[in-house]
């Protein structure tokens, strides 16, 4: 204990210069929904268990490392407005090398493309409690940081709701069977197989929410069509919680990514870059839900080689 102790004081003391001499400073946001909003969602309250425990315990690792700010939004605090406006008043805060950690627990969903700017004509979502926020909104906010800002994102959800319908109409698993089955592999403390959820929103939910909402929706894709044409001036890593054509599952304690990604932090003891960082995650996964890493804007070898989430 004492040895853990004086680890992490060292990464404290060490973390606050980034390698140019600067100070940096770290804030992180954490948002963590068990239930959204059935009013807006089309009955459906999207009741899951782990989401909020998630958003509590990533943003203990941030206290851990002396971040200067520490925030949670969890389930009726998690709407869209609360979300856009804590985010962007990080973009106004946070000057070159500094960090923001930006982590969120909950479902993911899918609506059509309005704008026309996705490959696949379709936009990916966190769903919020009140509403959807659309990839493209996100990919806009994260625009407004300056140069030299490192964010990390951390989310625990997935967007494969198309992919799951195609499953059913084809005669395949359902999501919920695909999740018992990969939950089976997996070791989720406390979880019993048969009652794991995935974290999406089933596809019959997300035609009735759009189809309901549909003028805020096209409104909101209109007012932030062309965001991806222009990268981020920050440093962007995303960690997710699985591939697209994959299932992000909800446990008793923990998402199973989440899970996973405490283990592999061991309290601090992990030592190495992103990257490993990352494979060690995978390699604890089971086959059926395996996390993926991407960069947006100008990250740099430097920032992929430190320790993860460090100031």
């Amino acid at each position: 204990m004492a040895f853990r102790s004086y680890h992490n004081f060292w990464w404290r003391f060490v973390s606050i210069h980034d390698r140019r001499g600067q100070m940096g400073v770290g804030y992180s946001l954490h948002i963590g929904l068990n239930s959204v909003d059935p009013d807006h969602y089309a009955g459906w309250d999207g009741r899951l268990k782990a989401c909020e425990a998630d958003a509590r315990d990533v943003a203990e690792i941030a206290k851990s490392l002396g971040y200067q700010q520490t925030e949670l939004l969890l389930t009726k605090d998690a709407t869209s407005a609360n979300v856009i406006r804590k985010v962007l008043d990080h973009a106004k805060t946070l000057r070159a090398g500094d960090i923001l950690l930006l982590s969120y627990a909950g479902h993911g969903g899918q609506m059509p493309d309005t704008s026309n700017d996705e490959d696949d004509k379709r936009d990916e979502t966190w769903c919020l409690y009140d509403r959807e926020l659309i990839d493209d909104e996100i990919y806009r906010i994260l625009g407004r940081f300056r140069p030299g800002v490192r964010i990390v994102m951390l989310s625990d959800s997935c967007h494969s709701g198309t992919v799951a319908r195609a499953r059913v109409d084809a005669g395949g698993p359902s999501a919920e069977e695909v999740a018992r089955r990969t939950a089976r592999e997996a070791v989720l403390d406390g979880t019993d197989p048969d009652d794991v959820r995935p974290r999406m929103m089933p596809f019959e939910v997300a035609v009735r929410t759009f189809e309901r909402n549909s003028d805020l929706y096209v409104a909101l894709q209109s007012a932030s069509a062309g965001a991806d044409e222009t990268p981020p001036q920050a440093s962007v890593i995303l960690l997710s919680g699985c591939m697209d054509h994959q299932l992000s599952l909800d446990g008793a304690r923990n998402g199973l990514f989440t899970a996973t990604l405490l283990k592999v932090w061991a309290d601090g003891g992990f030592d190495g870059g992103y990257n490993r960082f990352h494979q060690d995650i995978v390699s604890r996964m089971p086959p059926g839900q395996t996390p993926n890493l991407f960069k947006v804007g100008p990250v740099t070898a430097d920032f992929m080689n430190q320790k993860p989430f460090s100031i």
